[in-house]
């Protein structure tokens, strides 16, 4: 039988996209207590079901494919531009292809502007009209509002009119980071991405006999076995060991192992690998947060995915990634090693300069390298004292010149110099542990 919670969450996914939730519609179509429908309403927004919307509540929403994680819905928008709805919100669960920024003449932003797309503008009517006629949702920035038969076009067209107070640029930013935050989560598997599902799993019920563990392990070769109740909650395992030497007709639950280890759909894929192996099991029952049985999961299916993985391009760059990888190795007049590199926007603080975490990151990655002519394996950098740091422009070419002033087999002392056209801006001490491979 299912639980209350259960029950609401079904409902809640049985509802249609765009339909709307209220905690107590819910409390009193299922008859719970308003405490129960919240807590429900609250675990069917992280499943991603519904989302809720400063001054217009929970929609049902699309439930994004996993493929499909970065194209937002026009309520994500809202979330992340703090925005207002003026029209259209039967069109919110939709998801947007693409957003355009309308800095440009009208013939020309019409040119971009196709059904699916948001397009971002300032106070221009004739704009917001032209783009909800061709099936574009439309942000206005500025905090501008737009004119009442702007507002029913795209009430007819159910494609939302959003406002909020901050300009294109930053709009545009935001929503880029919000995409990028989420191909960041896309790059973790989960256990949900790869397990075989229950429909196509191998398990025992407790009441089976023996014998059906010897029939699945002719057929499957697999010596594990989950063992599933009438409520689809895993009571235990049986393995090659539990049944040997055992009566064929003997029930299961009495050899089975209780209270087995299992893993959760939302489990990451390293996560389940760490403890198939270091348990050295081989295949181990997936669950869903309420303890049912979802599939299976085997060490094949983790290895597999693993060496996916790494054959897979990566997705995006961290700061430190673009920081690092602009260094170019030189030499002096003196023949000393000097990594150069050129101040990018990326690298500046909110006054323009360069930033004291990107001049951080410099000064370990140029000792780093250096420390690699002198010993071949890994290092960690166990302590960093900068003396000082010095104002540096845009657009200013920096010489990092890092210099060792004692390794030995485990520690490492690096002094770094840090020049702006031959002038001193920045001085740093680095130790490092050295770690053979």
């Amino acid at each position: 039988m299912a639980t209350k919670h259960e029950q609401i969450l079904n409902h809640i996914d049985s509802l249609s996209i765009g339909t709307k939730i209220s905690v107590r519609g819910i409390a009193k179509a299922l008859e719970v207590s308003e405490g129960t429908a919240y807590r429900a309403i609250k675990e069917a927004e992280n499943q991603g079901l519904v989302s809720t919307i400063e001054r217009v509540g929970t929609i049902r929403i699309e439930r994004k494919k996993k493929e499909n994680i970065e194209r937002l819905t026009f309520a994500e928008i809202i979330n992340i531009v703090d925005g207002q709805v003026l029209g259209g919100r039967e069109g919110l669960y939709k998801t947007l292809s693409k957003f355009v920024i309308g800095a440009m003449k009208l013939e020309a932003m019409m040119r971009y502007t196709e059904a699916g797309s948001l397009l971002i503008v300032g106070n221009r009517t004739n704009a917001h009209e032209l783009a909800l006629k061709e099936g574009a949702a439309v942000l206005i920035t500025g905090g501008f509002d737009t004119e009442e038969h702007v507002k029913r076009l795209a009430d007819e067209k159910q494609l939302p009119i959003i406002s909020t107070s901050y300009d294109s640029f930053t709009v545009a930013t935001m929503i880029n980071r919000a995409i990028y935050d989420q191909l960041i989560k896309k790059e973790i598997v989960l256990v949900d991405d790869i397990y075989t599902p229950f429909e196509s799993s191998y398990y025992l019920h407790p009441d089976d006999p023996v014998s059906r563990w010897h029939d699945f392990n002719e057929k499957t070769m697999h010596s594990r076995y989950p063992v599933i109740d009438g409520q689809l909650r895993v009571v235990g395992m049986v393995t090659s060991k539990d049944v040997i030497g055992k009566e064929p007709s003997l029930l299961i639950e009495r050899v089975m192992t209780k209270q087995p280890m299992t893993v959760q759909t939302k489990t990451s894929l390293a996560n389940a690998a760490h403890m198939m192996v270091w348990e050295g099991i081989e295949i181990m029952p997936v669950v869903d947060a309420y303890h049912k049985f979802k599939g299976i999961i085997s060490r094949q299916d983790v290895l597999k995915a693993l060496q996916q993985l790494q054959r897979q391009p990566q997705v995006g760059e961290t700061i430190d990634d673009l920081v690092t990888s602009q260094l170019q190795e030189t030499a002096d007049a003196f023949d000393q090693t000097v990594y150069e590199t050129r101040v990018t926007p990326q690298m500046t603080n909110q006054l323009g300069t360069l930033s004291y975490g990107v001049f951080t990151s410099l000064v370990v990655d140029a000792g780093s390298r250096l420390l690699h002519h002198y010993k071949k394996g890994d290092l960690v950098v166990e302590n960093l004292s900068i003396y000082f740091i010095k104002p540096v422009q845009l657009d200013s070419t920096l010489g990092i010149k890092p210099r060792v002033l004692e390794v030995g087999r485990k520690f490492a002392k690096v002094d770094v110099e840090v020049f702006n056209e031959k002038v001193l801006v920045g001085k740093a001490m680095l130790m490092a542990q050295l770690i053979d491979r």
